[in-house]
């Protein structure tokens, strides 16, 4: 693509392989009049081949030398028509904090400071500053600490992002992330030894909630302060027994409101937050389970919503927090169309001790209702359909539907 003319308003969006979240947000900068680069170390990604991408830049990648991505976003920074850069992949809010020097002699980024950011990521210390704010938390121990299996019990990854300065040791040969969750069903006594080995650390313990609905809590806070917030129900996960929202409705419920709020604001947090939480079935309390730094796979829903939240980043960064307009409406739906597809195959290949797996042919039904009922995809629009060729052909080339 032709490079845009200097001194225009431009905004970076690092994209990962996630067709829907990068696609939202060079969507919905594109229709405030900015202008988008998409910096990915992929080729045919959704979001560079949307009309509303102005220029694509591929760039080394983010899992084999976070420093090279780090230099290759600094030279992005350093163009004259750059503003600032979207903290969009899990390791975004890490390397901004991290090198924030480098990055503000060009743009201005709105992300916690280290330490803010360093207790984010680690999932034992979060739950004691949620208690101690007097969120209602899951229970989170140490996998060593865990002497009786006798409840329902989940083990995961105490740190969000595994980087040399939360390990203590050289994370260059490990991936950054590790997503896997391993469910233990009262009574089983699981194999700590291999479980570490999968998840290169001591990974945590925490309490199964049986839930009554799965709710995240989105903000934009400047210095503990918020100027924005936003609430949406989970209705579908990308696996019917767990993982992030594909289909889900905004919601405005007060006392979610204020349990979100009562933990950034004790965080004096700074910047993007996504916390997600869990309505217990037994209690009805609203259980915080983690807290992520950037923006989240649902934006588009806040979007839609009227809660532009990308946009609402770019006017933070410029200095123009008074123009933010927190409103939304709530009972908007949006989808992610290959997030359904994934969904409905985890009904073939996964199991779960803790949720009963749904009949696939009442579950297609459901899908195909609620495409007619509400038909708003973050990864497919009719004025712009050649992001969800690309997608749809990048995930089945690559074997992930």
């Amino acid at each position: 693509m032709a490079k845009p003319e200097p001194n225009q308003n431009t905004v970076v969006v690092p994209a990962g392989i996630d067709p829907g979240k990068s696609y939202s947000c060079v969507r919905s900068l594109s229709r405030a009049g900015l202008d988008t680069i998409v910096a990915s170390e992929y080729d045919d990604l959704p979001a560079a081949a949307s009309r509303s991408c102005d220029e694509s830049i591929s760039i080394p990648p983010i899992s084999a030398d976070l420093e090279a991505y780090k230099d290759a976003l600094v030279g992005i920074a350093a163009r004259p028509d750059v503003d600032t850069i979207l903290p969009i992949r899990p390791q975004d809010p890490y390397v901004f904090a991290k090198y924030r020097s480098e990055f503000e002699q060009y743009v201005d980024l709105v992300v916690p400071s280290f330490d803010t950011l360093r207790l984010c990521h680690d999932r034992l210390r979060l739950a004691e500053a949620a208690r101690e704010a007097g969120v209602p938390t899951a229970e989170t121990r140490l996998l060593g600490d865990v002497d009786d299996w006798d409840s329902d019990l989940i083990i995961k990854a105490r740190y969000n992002l595994l980087a040399d300065e939360y390990l203590g040791q050289d994370t260059s040969v490990i991936p950054g992330t590790v997503k896997t969750v391993e469910f233990v069903r009262d009574g089983t006594v699981p194999d700590t030894d291999a479980i570490r080995e999968a998840m290169y650390h001591e990974p945590v313990v925490q309490e199964y909630i049986h839930s009554a609905g799965k709710y995240v809590f989105g903000a934009l806070y400047d210095h503990g302060d918020a100027l924005a917030t936003f609430q949406h129900r989970q209705i579908r996960g990308d696996s019917y027994t767990h993982g992030g929202g594909v289909y889900r409705k905004s919601v405005d419920i007060p006392e979610l409101e204020s349990t979100g709020r009562a933990l950034l604001d004790s965080l004096e947090w700074h910047g993007l937050a996504c916390i997600e939480y869990m309505e217990d079935a037994r209690t009805g309390e609203f259980k915080f389970i983690e807290i992520n730094p950037r923006l989240w796979q649902s934006t588009n829903c806040a979007i839609q919503a009227g809660a532009d939240f990308p946009v609402y980043y770019w006017l933070q960064s410029q200095g123009r927090s008074d123009e933010i307009d927190s409103d939304y409406e709530t009972g908007v739906g949006t989808h992610t169309l290959y997030g359904e597809m994934k969904y409905f195959r985890s009904l073939f290949q996964e199991e779960s001790p803790f949720v009963e797996r749904p009949s696939p042919p009442v579950e297609l039904l459901k899908i195909l209702a609620s495409f007619a009922e509400t038909p708003n995809f973050d990864d497919f629009h009719a004025d712009d359909p050649l992001p969800a060729v690309v997608g749809i052909k990048r995930l089945v080339d690559s074997q992930l539907l």
